[in-house]
């Protein structure tokens, strides 16, 4: 396909007709996402039609097309938002006119609303991340607190462990400058010393309360674990922001080896409803897409 072009407008979804807000979601390697049922079915629960498409850079008829042009056919065409996951999360920042607070802190952007011609970015991740960590594993020790990633998403878990009350956040990520910047980003909002880079994974681990995976490792097709079973022991508790599959090979191995275990489904659930009200203008129930969530996901679990 020609990559100077623009893939053809986007339809609304079959079914869900002409008049249908709608929303989309861009991305590589996408086609796996459960997006499309929790925004399809809130919207359906409160009386109006919505339309979800998935703009997977990878697939046809979008393989082959840039960031830039895809973010551009959605507005064209009309689309409320969207909302933008792995690797876009950081290149979208160039192509907004406005971000909120969260996004501006954090760096990272995974919802886009076009309002007025303006493009204005958001991050829901953080306290989707925090609202699944509150509720999936209260009374969890915060002291010490070992992240895989530094990336977009890392960025959004990282300022929800500090803002939930982590005492030391040790980062790990194959681009060690990249950890370097978000450590340096996290310091200097929650104060110095509170983020560390990580440089030996064992050391880091024996001392640690906490593990989160912030990487893309464990969904297909980055399968995998990002952390060696020999380093995991009871104590620990253990979380992944991975969802497809919703258990993953990290949180299997954890859980043999008797830790606390936390999957990635919350969050996602909790980063669309925030990501609903601000496409919408309305109140999600929360609750409820958890529940068509789980129901969705149950012949995969």
């Amino acid at each position: 396909m020609d990559s100077t072009r623009p893939a053809e407008a986007l339809p609304a979804a079959a079914g869900q007709g002409a008049d249908a807000m709608r929303v989309g979601l861009i991305g590589r390697g996408i086609q796996g996402s459960r997006s499309p049922g929790l925004h399809v079915r809130e919207a359906a629960a409160q009386g109006f039609l919505l339309s979800y498409a998935l703009i997977d850079l990878d697939a046809a008829p979008w393989a082959g097309q840039s960031l830039a042009q895809a973010l551009e056919r959605a507005e064209t065409d009309g689309l409320a938002g969207v909302n933008i996951t792995y690797p876009f999360k950081q290149e979208v920042l160039e192509l907004l006119n406005d971000l909120s607070p969260d996004a501006e802190r954090l760096g990272a952007v995974n919802t886009v609303t076009f309002k007025a011609g303006r493009r204005l970015g958001h991050n829901t991740d953080w306290s989707g991340f925090a609202e699944n960590l509150q509720r999936g594993l209260p009374g969890a020790s915060m002291r010490r607190v070992v992240q895989m990633g530094a990336g977009g998403a890392g960025a959004a878990v990282a300022y929800a462990l500090l803002h939930e009350g982590v005492e030391r956040l040790t980062v790990f990520d194959l681009d060690r400058p990249r950890a370097e910047d978000l450590v340096g980003k996290m310091n200097a909002l929650f104060g110095p010393g509170r983020a560390e880079v990580g440089d030996e994974l064992a050391g880091a681990m024996a001392a640690a309360t906490g593990l989160v995976n912030a990487t893309p490792v464990g969904m297909a097709p980055h399968l995998g674990s990002p952390v060696a079973e020999s380093l995991l022991f009871p104590d620990l508790w253990v979380t992944d922001i991975v969802y497809v599959p919703i258990e993953t090979q990290l949180l299997a191995a954890a859980r043999s080896r008797g830790c606390q275990v936390l999957n990635g489904g919350g969050m996602t659930v909790f980063q669309a409803a925030d990501a609903f009200r601000l496409f919408t203008g309305r109140e999600p129930d929360p609750d409820r897409m958890r529940a068509g969530f789980l129901r969705e996901i149950e012949p995969a679990a």
